[in-house]
């Protein structure tokens, strides 16, 4: 039945096309190709060797058709709708976790405040061990949090082994439905000057902007830091609201243009504006994208705020959502976006290839001027330039392999375990033997650093080998490498500040989650120090916005 069903289908469509089509018509390529597609899958099912499983092979096939597109355009097959809704709504049912996998275990790496999760006792640092019986460990292929997922009001059984415990214990968890927050820190960090994290574009991100701007006035704001580094982007029509809140009615925020004309569109400020002078500097990075760039370009275009930090990822392109059989879904480009100075930021080009197949990223070189408000420079392609450059902080070889290892989360598990309690997020501080601590306790670790020199020098080595004097060059060689040899000591020496702050991030994340997090970042991060700067320099923020 299903081979007769899915021959006939491959035939009705092909009929369809050519009803309408000529030879030389595009649609009958379409059709063609179709037709061509449908025996070979038909072909497989019918002779190969092994069971074909048609879900996996067709979603394989589509995945490599889409993979000639840009990385925007998606499809979503009904095992997957689930996470495409909480992206776009901000929303799913589950307890608010994040895990991850460190040696074979599950740990909760990130805990969601007032989440079920957190309710029921669980911290960062515990390891799951089993959800209703089943023990992750054992199903390596499968992705946990699906089994941490479920209707709203039920129970889930975890078996849990505490930070610092050596007995584990079942804990009742009720799930619930978790809303995602965009706003995930605000708060008056200075006199007078406010602070709004936005992490996220969900359906809700206008509003919660509001509400957060609504406390801090009443807490005493007089300026704001408006903070969209690592955002990532999401809902468009989020981002006009955002920028409406800034900007007056009818002011025009960004257009769409694609192929499909009637698709085109202008989008305006449709509400009165709810904070039209508020002193506003905006902080972006190189993960800044989409509706955060719109946001920041749209700001800078009428000259509305200060920007601060590092280059923008130039992401101007805008997905739509299309509605496919059988509860799938897929998400296509259809259109690029142009911010009110008449400039797109889009940095890569995906319509054309580089010889090794990556897509084309556009050049300085050919980017086109265009002007703000005030007439200040600004250009297009390759995302949006701050105002005011903050050199991005920068990690060595050695401080990303104790990340990548894990060690700095670990270290912190220990810390926690052995620590019940530290000062307020923002005063902690690292001792010295506290760092000696970590020093000593890496030590007994099995983490595994190899530096630049050393790899080289194994290049160099095997070279030598070859030659004829190797025998002769090889006690210098041997001299040279224990030189050079990667010291423990001697790394955790050189880079003991970077190490210590990034201990000291993640310590204070275990006790005190995202927002001591953030409180502790305060008075250590460049950028919002250089934006508090700027506020103290009226003069100097005023002149950059008129661009004199």
């Amino acid at each position: 039945m299903k081979k007769w069903l899915l021959t006939s289908l491959a035939g009705v469509s092909l009929l369809c096309f050519l009803a309408f089509s000529s030879p030389g018509d595009r649609f009958f390529e379409i059709a063609k190709n179709l037709d061509i597609y449908a025996s070979v899958f038909k072909e497989l099912n019918k002779f190969y060797v092994d069971e074909v499983n048609p879900n996996q092979a067709v979603k394989t096939s589509i995945d490599a058709l889409l993979k000639s597109f840009d990385p925007y355009t998606v499809f979503y097959p009904e095992d997957e709708l689930e996470d495409f809704l909480t992206m776009t709504t901000g929303k799913y049912q589950g307890i608010g976790i994040i895990l991850t996998e460190i040696n074979d275990t599950y740990r909760i790496s990130f805990i969601e405040e007032n989440s079920p999760a957190l309710k029921a006792g669980l911290a960062i640092g515990d390891q799951i061990i089993s959800v209703n019986g089943i023990t992750l460990s054992d199903k390596p292929e499968a992705d946990p949090s699906k089994l941490l997922r479920g209707q709203a009001g039920t129970k889930i059984s975890i078996k849990v082994l505490k930070n610092g415990q050596t007995v584990p214990q079942d804990i009742s968890v009720n799930r619930e439905t978790v809303q995602i927050k965009n706003v995930v820190y605000s708060g008056i960090i200075q006199p007078g000057v406010g602070y709004i994290l936005l992490e996220d574009f969900n359906a809700s991100a206008a509003k919660e902007l509001r509400n957060a701007l609504q406390n801090l006035k009443q807490a005493g704001m007089k300026k704001l830091i408006l903070d969209l580094r690592e955002n990532p982007g999401g809902l468009l029509t989020q981002a006009v609201d955002i920028c409406n809140l800034f900007l007056p009615k009818d002011t025009e925020i960004v257009s769409t243009r694609g192929k499909v004309e009637e698709w085109n569109k202008t989008y305006n400020a449709l509400n009165p504006c709810v904070e039209p002078e508020l002193p506003l500097i905006i902080l972006i990075n190189n993960r800044s994208a989409s509706a955060s760039e719109i946001v920041a370009g749209v700001m800078q275009d009428y000259d509305r705020a200060v920007l601060i930090g590092q280059k923008s990822f130039g992401k101007g392109l805008v997905q739509v959502t299309r509605d496919l059989p059988f509860r799938t879904k897929m998400k296509i480009t259809t259109a690029k976006y142009y911010i009110p100075s008449g400039r797109c930021i889009q940095a890569i080009d995906y319509q054309h290839k580089n010889p090794d197949g990556s897509a084309v990223a556009l050049k300085d070189s050919n980017s086109k001027t265009f002007y703000t408000k005030n007439r200040r420079k600004v250009v297009d392609g390759g995302g949006i330039t701050p105002d005011i450059a903050v050199e991005k902080f920068s990690t060595s070889p050695f401080t990303n392999a104790l990340q990548k290892q894990h060690m700095i989360f670990l270290f912190a598990c220990h810390y926690r375990s052995t620590h019940p309690t530290i000062p307020a997020a923002k005063d902690f501080q690292l001792s010295t033997a506290d760092f000696q601590a970590f020093a000593n306790w890496l030590k007994k670790q099995p983490f595994k650093f190899e530096s630049q020199i050393e790899k080289q020098f194994q290049i160099i080595s095997e070279l030598a080998k070859k030659d004829k004097s190797y025998a002769n060059m090889a006690p210098a060689l041997q001299n040279f490498r224990k030189e050079w040899a990667s010291n423990l000591d001697r790394e955790l020496t050189a880079y003991q500040t970077d190490i210590s702050n990034l201990l000291e991030q993640e310590i204070v994340q275990h006790y005190y989650l995202q927002k001591g997090m953030n409180e502790w970042s305060f008075s250590k991060d460049p950028s919002i120090r250089e934006a508090v700067k700027l506020f103290d320099q009226t003069e100097r923020f005023q002149s950059i916005l008129a661009g004199k």
